[in-house]
């Protein structure tokens, strides 16, 4: 099972772990109710935030929070005495909360609890969400090939980008979820998986600073400053993707804010993914962004010589040949072949990652690449022994950009970026179907990915954003009007102590 993990770092070349990365102010825990994102000195932001509208019904005691990785009030969970199989769907709706207390007076700007970094998860959660991730993978990728040229995406990113954006989701849209992202675990016990496999593949601690390997991935959350967040839901993030949400300024300054977002994901990807947030895909409604983002950066165990390489046509799917730089190596390495492909799986230095090259017979590429998924994935990655191989490659490097909202609306999730129907009421309380009401939906999916093969190793990065906005922006009241078109008079008071200063009247300006 655990080869299916390898697998989908050495297609990505990347894979989850959680790099917790906070500038907030000192936590200050909930007392109830809705938890606000708080401003901080660095973000530019009105004098007095004020929180969105919302129910003004008042809690008499603060709420329990519900299990590890639960977005909103739930029930008492029944005693994991056996976990789900990959096959089984054991997803069930989260009932949406019927009276949301009102903001504290204090604003919130962290989660009162922190990551935990030594989950303790059952096996076979570990497997289901490995196995659905996998399956989810090749859907995405089914739906992505129609595009022309070269693909490359992070399929991890992009999964663990939407579980944080699910933990808040609730009814039809996060049954619509679960079934399109194959998240067949409950809540409670998909995020503390999504958490278990990100420690397991990269333990908390000192970052590698190894030339020869390195694996990077961090996750980022930016709300709207004044915001009203469930607490529930900042624990959601805090304890299973190790984020606090960092207060940002949508409303009044929109650009700063996607700078400041983009400037993150730079820096962490090493430069290789700039701009994820293209100008205009965050404005005066956003109120919250996800983002998570994969470095990957490592050398192969055992290197192709350059001087190796040399110009070798390379076949085209419309039969032509255009001549490209062919890398060569002898080497023990494990391979398979079977009907109508070889495959071969290149170790990287450290051992613990690997690329597999899935090659089809000449003639049957569109065949194979329809028919892969996440179990032939694992028959093939079975099936792999060691060989010596004298192997040939190509050089190469490629870039991908996707919008994802209509492919994923059309792969069974559409109700996640509907202003009638979208209910991520694990957020804050309020739900798309609860008419008139403002409230929270997707509004895109953003994704890039960049990977480089040569004769050294390879370097790879990927980034997601899910960007949540409101339906509308919360309607002021209709101002007063008030014309001074006749005598009128005035003074000029002290207002500590209510002292008139100076008095006067004005019949003729």
């Amino acid at each position: 099972m655990y080869k299916l993990v390898v697998f989908a770092l050495c297609v990505t070349a990347t894979l989850a772990a959680i790099v917790a990365c906070g500038e907030d102010p000192a936590a200050s825990p909930s007392t109830g109710g809705t938890a606000a994102v708080a401003s901080t000195p660095t973000v530019a932001e009105p004098p007095t935030p004020v929180p969105e509208a919302t129910p003004t019904a008042t809690a008499t005691a603060a709420p329990t929070p519900g299990p590890a990785g639960q977005g909103g009030p739930q029930p008492s969970p029944e005693p994991a005495t056996a976990a789900p199989t990959p096959t089984e769907r054991s997803v069930q709706p989260t009932p949406t909360p019927t009276a949301v207390p009102a903001p504290t007076a204090e604003l919130v700007t962290r989660s009162s609890m922190a990551r935990d970094d030594t989950p303790d998860v059952p096996d076979a959660d570990l497997a289901s969400l490995v196995d659905g991730n996998s399956d989810f993978a090749f859907e995405l990728y089914r739906s992505l090939s129609g595009n022309e040229g070269n693909l490359f995406f992070s399929p991890h990113s992009i999964s663990t980008a939407l579980a944080m954006a699910y933990a808040g989701a609730r009814g039809e849209t996060e049954r619509q979820m679960a079934d399109t992202l194959r998240f067949h675990l409950p809540q409670d016990h998909l995020h503390p998986a999504f958490n278990a496999l990100d420690v397991s593949v990269d333990p908390p601690g000192p970052a590698d600073a190894s030339e020869e390997f390195r694996l990077n991935v961090a996750n980022s959350a930016w709300g709207q400053t004044g915001f009203g967040f469930l607490p529930d839901y900042l624990d959601a993030l805090a304890v299973n993707y190790g984020e606090e949400v960092r207060p940002v300024d949508f409303r009044n300054d929109a650009e700063a804010a996607r700078s400041r977002i983009n400037e993150w994901v730079a820096g962490e990807t090493g430069d290789r993914i700039l701009d994820l947030i293209p100008s205009g895909a965050v404005g005066e409604f956003t109120r919250l962004v996800l983002a998570n983002t994969i470095y990957f950066k490592a050398a192969w165990l055992n290197t192709f010589d350059e001087n190796a390489t040399v110009e070798r046509p390379f076949h085209l799917l419309d039969g032509t040949r255009r001549d490209v730089p062919m890398m060569r190596q002898r080497s023990n390495l494990r391979y398979a072949s079977g009907d109508g492909y070889q495959a071969v799986e290149l170790p990287y230095a450290g051992g613990a990652v690997a690329m597999t090259a899935l090659v089809p017979d000449r003639g049957r590429f569109r065949e194979f690449e329809e028919s892969l998924s996440g179990s032939s994935l694992e028959a093939i990655l079975d099936s792999l022994d060691r060989e010596l191989v004298l192997l040939s490659m190509p050089r190469f490097e490629t870039e991908s950009a996707f919008s994802l909202s209509d492919t994923l609306a059309d792969m069974g999730m559409p109700d996640a970026f509907s202003e009638q129907a979208a209910d991520f009421s694990g957020m804050d309380g309020r739900s798309c179907q609860s008419r008139g009401d403002i409230c929270l939906l997707i509004s895109d999916v953003l994704h890039k990915a960049f990977v480089a093969v040569d004769e050294e190793g390879t370097e790879a990065a990927a980034a997601t954003a899910v960007i949540i906005s409101t339906t509308r922006a919360v309607e002021e009241p209709e101002p007063v009007e008030l014309t001074i078109d006749r005598p009128f008079l005035f003074i000029i008071h002290h207002l500590e102590t209510g002292a008139v200063l100076f008095l006067g009247r004005v019949l003729s300006p």
